[in-house]
C-alpha cells in the first residue's frame, strides 16, 4: 500500500511540473500584445501595394506565432486579388477615356 501511495504522489508531482513548464512555455491563452510602431521588420510601400509586394512580405518567426502555410496562402490569394482589381480598374479607366477622346 505504501508503494502505491508513493507512486501516486510521484505522478502528481510529475504532472504538476509538466503543467507548470507547459504554462510557462505556451502561456495561458492570452492574446499577444500589439507591437510598438516600427518594431517589425515587415515592410510595405506607403501606397500602391501590389501582389508582388504581398508575395515578398515575411513575418518574424516566434514560438507562439501564426501557421506559416496559412499566412503564405492568404498573402498569395490577396496578391492575386489585388492584381486583378488593379487590372480591372486600369481597364475601366482606359475604356472611359477612349470614348471621351473620340467625342472631341
Amino acid at each position: 500500500m505504501t508503494t502505491a501511495l508513493i507512486y501516486l504522489v510521484m505522478m502528481v508531482l510529475v504532472a504538476a511540473v509538466v503543467f507548470l513548464l507547459a504554462s510557462v512555455l505556451f502561456g495561458r491563452g492570452e492574446e499577444l500584445p500589439a507591437l510598438p510602431p516600427g518594431a517589425s521588420p515587415t515592410r510595405l510601400p506607403p501606397s500602391g501595394v501590389t501582389g508582388d509586394d504581398l508575395a515578398a512580405v515575411r513575418f518574424q518567426l516566434v514560438l507562439r506565432g501564426y501557421k506559416m502555410t496559412e499566412v503564405d496562402w492568404v498573402l498569395q490569394r490577396l496578391g492575386h486579388e489585388l492584381d486583378d482589381l488593379r487590372a480591372r480598374v486600369a481597364e475601366l479607366e482606359a475604356a472611359r477615356q477612349t470614348p471621351a477622346e473620340g467625342q472631341r
